[in-house]
């Protein structure tokens, strides 16, 4: 079976690679074909360069302008501007002579006195003055076909740039030949370059051009050969550069590639055989030493196991158990803890609520006793404290803890009305929460910030002070943002970077009772919401402009439903 499995991958793998050596192939050779064209565009504008230069030499100009305006040019100035004109001819290696004509295409240079009609069709010379002075390309010269023309009509700067003659280039043929330039350097390679109607400017094929010019098939056959064709047209002069390339070529290494494919499958077969067994003993055995310490996690309780192993799947499997075995330990510390505290609570509950009817039945004597001498502020305040203790005195189960945020905002607008009668007009306050808020939140998390608030900002303030509750609904992370500001005299640096020291390691100092509204606060929302990342304060403040405490639950609820 797995000497089958072997063959298959095998034979894809050479198939695969084949078509990739192929593909790569036909890359590298248009590259080679960009590169040759590259390459005459350089050559091309090495020779529109160089003539232009010429067109554009002030003693060309002035000769030709004189001639213009009726000036007949001397036999010395045209012996001069030969000699000119020789000099540029040295600048390219191509370029095998300049003609100069008049514009009535008299020739001044050389001396022979040959018109242009006879040297090019009339159709070349209306090409030069419609392309004002840019190279026209006309191809084999008539009277030597191992040169090339190229003609432009010469523009006089000094009067707007009117006709003044003509400029015939003529080119070597041999300068476009890119055959031993190029990377094309297997003697099976055919090179053809065509000018823009297709006439040929350099070509090795001697057959019929035509035949891989005008067709756009990617394989041709020639003498009973495959040939790969490929090829770039220049956008700056029209010519089309093609490239033949054997496929046999490009195949050679086939036969090599096959016998090391067959050579890697008979020795994976071999190697595979040798090493199944290890291999399967290797993963066996971490799994049965994990199982193991899990039957005895029965007796002596959870415990972590080493994470090394052979392979990486046992490793995380090992890693995982880890995490497993860590959170369950961690769970459970948690759980005993809050266990601990729920029976603290339980405790200190039980002895507030020693008669609690007592107390109720009391304050509501007191409140009818004010209502009969009409002290309907003081009634008001003797209501909100009741309201405020039957509040705090509840139930210790579990789904009394939890309160609605509405709930929490309103018992903190009783508590506001009972301090008003201590601070009076000194205080005001400010509470805003989003509509139709259904969020739960532990009961009393609120209220004693607010106390903190009251007491140590607007209590240590000269004159008017103001608290302010804002719950904010945060859409993007699902959230509630909870602030608790006022603008007393705030908090020194050092002190407020020591409370929020000791809240991090869980020990806040306290000085005559400062400090256990934030520890409590803090260490509850530690234990609810177990699960948040932003868990517990944060306490910004500010010298004369206030504090500003903060903290951030889920609008899912917190660690209310483990009990």
């Amino acid at each position: 079976m797995m000497g089958l499995v072997l063959f298959f991958v095998s034979i894809s793998t050479f198939n695969i690679v084949s078509n990739l050596l192929k593909d790569n192939a036909e890359i590298q050779i248009q590259d080679t074909t960009i590169q040759v064209s590259e390459r005459l565009d350089t050559l091309y504008r090495q020779i529109d360069m160089i003539s232009l230069q010429v067109m554009t030499n002030s003693y060309v100009q002035q000769l030709l302008l004189d001639e213009v305006e009726g000036r007949a040019v001397s036999f010395n100035q045209r012996q001069s501007l030969m000699e000119m004109v020789n000099r540029y001819q040295s600048y390219s290696d191509g370029i095998h002579s300049f003609e100069l004509y008049l514009k009535d295409l008299t020739r001044i240079s050389p001396l022979n006195g040959t018109s242009l009609s006879t040297r090019v069709d009339e159709k070349w010379i209306e090409e030069a003055k419609a392309q004002k002075g840019r190279l026209v390309w006309i191809g084999k010269d008539p009277r030597n076909t191992r040169l090339y023309l190229g003609i432009r009509q010469v523009s006089l700067m000094d009067r707007g740039f009117s006709n003044g003659g003509y400029l015939l280039t003529r080119i070597d043929a041999n300068y476009f030949n890119l055959k031993d330039k190029s990377n094309t350097d297997r003697d099976a390679d055919y090179l053809v370059i065509v000018d823009q109607r297709n006439y040929p400017v350099f070509s090795n094929y001697y057959r019929d051009i035509d035949e891989i010019v005008n067709q756009d098939q990617k394989v041709v056959e020639i003498n009973q050969e495959d040939y790969m064709v490929s090829k770039n047209r220049s956008d700056l002069t029209g010519w089309n550069t093609v490239i033949l390339t054997p496929v046999d070529t490009l195949m050679n290494g086939l036969s090599i590639l096959r016998a090391a494919i067959l050579f890697s499958g008979i020795a994976g077969f071999s190697i595979f055989f040798f090493f199944s067994f290890n291999i399967s003993k290797m993963i066996t055995k971490p799994i049965l030493k994990l199982i193991s310490t899990m039957q005895v996690a029965k007796i002596e309780g959870l415990k972590t196991i080493s994470e090394s192993a052979s392979t990486i799947e046992i490793l995380e499997l090992n890693k995982t158990y880890n995490e497993l075995v860590e959170n369950t330990n961690h769970l459970i510390g948690v759980v005993y803890e809050k266990e601990l505290c729920l029976s603290q609570a339980e405790l200190k509950a039980l002895q507030a609520q020693i008669n609690p009817h007592f107390l109720f039945n009391t304050l509501e004597a007191l409140y009818w006793s004010l209502e009969e001498k009409e002290e309907e502020e003081l009634a008001e305040v003797v209501v909100a404290m009741s309201d405020l203790f039957r509040y705090t005195i509840s139930n210790s189960k579990v789904e009394d803890e939890w309160v609605l945020v509405k709930e929490e905002l309103e018992h903190v607008e009783r508590y506001f009305h009972v301090m008003k009668m201590r601070f009076g007009d000194r205080l005001t306050w400010y509470v805003s929460q989003p509509a139709d808020c259904e969020v739960k939140i532990p009961k009393l998390l609120i209220q004693p910030l607010v106390e903190n608030a009251l007491v140590h900002g607007v209590g240590n303030k000269i004159g008017q002070g103001t608290v302010s509750v804002i719950v904010e609904d945060i859409e993007s992370s699902s959230k509630l943002l909870i602030k608790v500001m006022d603008d007393g005299p705030g908090i020194e640096e050092d002190t407020l970077h020591s409370i929020m020291q000791s809240l991090k390691s869980g020990v806040v100092p306290l000085v005559k009772g400062k400090g256990m509204a934030i520890a409590n606060v803090n260490k509850r929302l530690q234990l609810y919401y177990q699960d948040s990342e932003e868990r517990g304060l944060s306490i910004e403040s500010e010298i004369g402009k206030g504090t500003c405490v903060t903290f951030s639950i889920p609008c899912k609820g917190g660690f209310c439903d483990v009990f």
